[in-house]
Formats: C-alpha cells, sequence, structure tokens
C-alpha cells in the first residue's frame, strides 16, 4: 500500500543543500546525543520532549525548544523521532497537538523515525501522517548506540521511498557513518529487527560467558582484550563485556526492556511469516523470565545480565 502510494506522487522539497531547518522529538539516551550533533553542524533545530528539563540544555546551545510536537513540524523541513517504541511514537505523531495536528502546512516534509517499531506500524504511521498532513515518512531506525549517538557514526537502515531518502540525506550526514536504503515503507524496520535478533542473542551469551569464566578463575578483566580480532569479537562484547567484568552497570546505555521489546517483535513477525526461529523464541522467553523475576534488572542496562550468571 505504501509503496503504490510513494511511488504514484512526485516528491517536492526545499533544497537542503541550502537553508534546511531541522527538527527532533525524543531526547533520550539516543535522542539527545543526536539533537546536540544537528546543533554542532550548525543547522538551525527545533526540539520537543515529553519532559521539558531535557530540552534546557539544547535551548541555552541555541535550539529553539516548541510547545508541541506539532510545532516541530510547522518549523523544521525534516523532522526525527526517536523515542522508546511504537505507542511513544503513535503518541507524539497522532496524540494531542502530535505532528498530525500541523495540518495540510506539513506538505512537502519529512518525517525520520530512527525509533525501532514493528514494520507495520511504520507502514501504518507513514500513510495516516501523509493522508493527515502530505509529510513524507521514512522509517530509519539506526545501531551502534549511544557512543554512535554521541560520534555521529550511527548506521541507519531506511524504509521508504527513494527521493524521500535523498532529500533527507543532509540531516541523516550529521548523525550516521553510513545509511542503506532497504527498500519500501517498513524494510528499514525489518532489517533492525533482524539486526536486534541478533544483538539480542549475543548480550545473553556475553552475560553467560563471563559468568562461567568467573567461576572457572580466570581474570574476566581481560576476556574482551584476549577475544579482540577473533570470530567471537563484537563491539557489544567490547562495550558491555568490560562493564560485566567490573560490574559496573550505570548508567542504562542500552536497557535490557529495549533488548525484549525488539526481540519480541521478531516472533511477532515470525508467527506472521510463518518463520522457523528456535533460536530467537527461547531467548525472547529468557527476556520475559528476568522481567518477571528481577524488575530491576529488566530496567537496567544489559551489562547486568551478568548478575544472573556470576
Amino acid at each position: 500500500m505504501m509503496r503504490t502510494r510513494f511511488a504514484s506522487r512526485q516528491p517536492e522539497h526545499r533544497d537542503m543543500h541550502t537553508s534546511p531547518h531541522f527538527g527532533f522529538i525524543g531526547l533520550g539516551n539516543m535522542g539527545l546525543p543526536m539533537a546536540r550533533r544537528l546543533l554542532a553542524a550548525g543547522r538551525g533545530t527545533t526540539v520537543w520532549n515529553r519532559s521539558a528539563g531535557r530540552s534546557a540544555g539544547l535551548g541555552a546551545a541555541g535550539a529553539r525548544v516548541a510547545r508541541t510536537p506539532a510545532d516541530v513540524l510547522r518549523a523544521a523541513d525534516v523532522v526525527g523521532i526517536c523515542v522508546k517504541d511504537g505507542p511513544a511514537v503513535e503518541e507524539v505523531v497522532f496524540g494531542p497537538d502530535g505532528l498530525a495536528s500541523a495540518g495540510r502546512f506539513a506538505t512537502k516534509k519529512i518525517v525520520v523515525d530512527f525509533s525501532t517499531i514493528a514494520p507495520e506500524q511504520a507502514r501504518d504511521f507513514g500513510r495516516r501522517l501523509y493522508e493527515r498532513t502530505g509529510a513524507s515518512w521514512l522509517d530509519a531506525p539506526v545501531s551502534g548506540g549511544v557512543p554512535g549517538a554521541e560520534r555521529g557514526t550511527l548506521i541507519c537502515f531506511v524504509g521508504g521511498d527513494e527521493a524521500d531518502l535523498e532529500a533527507a540525506r543532509p540531516f541523516l550526514a550529521a548523525l550516521t557513518s553510513r545509511v542503506t536504503h532497504m527498500g519500501p515503507a517498513g524494510a528499514g524496520q525489518t532489517t533492525k529487527i533482524c539486526n536486534q535478533m541478533i544483538v539480542a542473542v549475543n548480550v545473553l551469551t556475553i552475560a553467560e560467558t563471563y559468568g562461567l569464566a568467573r567461576r572457572a578463575g580466570v581474570n574476566v578483566a581481560s576476556l574482551a582484550k584476549a577475544l579482540a580480532g577473533g570470530f567471537a569479537d563484537s563491539q557489544p562484547l567490547q562495550i558491555f563485556g568490560p562493564a560485566m567484568a567490573a560490574g559496573s552497570f550505570q548508567p542504562t546505555r542500552t536497557a535490557v526492556e529495549l533488548m525484549a521489546k525488539d526481540i519480541g517483535i521478531s516472533q511477532d513477525m515470525a508467527a506472521d511469516l510463518q518463520a522457523d526461529t528456535p533460536v530467537s523464541a527461547f531467548c525472547a522467553a529468557l527476556y520475559q523470565r528476568i522481567r518477571e523475576q528481577d524488575p530491576a534488572l529488566f530496567a537496567g542496562d544489559v551489562s547486568g545480565l551478568v548478575r544472573r550468571y556470576g
């Protein structure tokens, strides 16, 4: 449905290489450094966050702080969203004073959703927003975590119209080191869920590995360095392994509950597509057990998973 709509229209956007104004909604662990990157790139930026205090530092640095999400879309040519989950995206887009409230004034504008949500939600939100405002929608989830957000080196997987992506590239350039167009609406989210299937299994295995190594008397402080460059190496190992070794679980960079959410989406997709994913299914069950048995761990950083095994 979304592919037909995008193919049938002729996108016309302001020249983003001249004087674009950018917007950003959602100033959490990922969104705040991403918004800072836009400001550091010298772009005029309007921001909004549900908790207004998160906007204060950006306002002092030169960003405009909007009263509502709709005001962000009215002010900006391209608006990024980075919030927790599908319901949170729906709230900022279609809730009171959400983006959809901007009306047809938003024609020729682009909304780029960096959140990780179900592909079907991405298609639905994009279709509904276009019908209400004329704004285009790109599902553009990212990988690279907080370090990537801070450095502007996120990897981005995009679903949507290719012309919209080309128009949004100056916006994405301040935030990413690589952008890949994966196909029509929803394809970016599908790619991210594939990414998260690998990561969610990986971090549980890393936690088990550190627990086993510690019980065996290995110097776990040297484990990540020892494995670096081998087939077992990975960014999660190098980021979370040292924290597991040190017992340093703050601040929360990647929450266990977000891993559980994403692996849960993979299982919904697997059921819909009749795809066999037994390893991911077992992983999802483990995350659900953590949710039930240890709510504090579930809300904390994934490095804390080692406490179940150490």
